[in-house]
């Protein structure tokens, strides 16, 4: 499944298990944090995976 995976991983940490507490994602509760970090660098992976391949899913 090598072709199937990202390659981003998102760390666990306690602000990313608080941001559904407050009921926000965690961009919006704190952008800076490693967390919100890789969830963009994996939003970016999945944006340039479907301009490669030309899929929206």
């Amino acid at each position: 499944f090598k072709n199937e995976v990202f390659g981003t991983i998102i760390p666990r940490s306690i602000r990313l298990a608080e941001a559904p507490s407050f009921g926000k994602p965690i961009i919006s509760c704190d952008v800076r944090s490693r967390g919100a970090e890789c969830y963009i660098k994996l939003a970016k992976e999945i944006l340039a995976n479907e301009q490669r391949t030309g899929s929206a899913a």
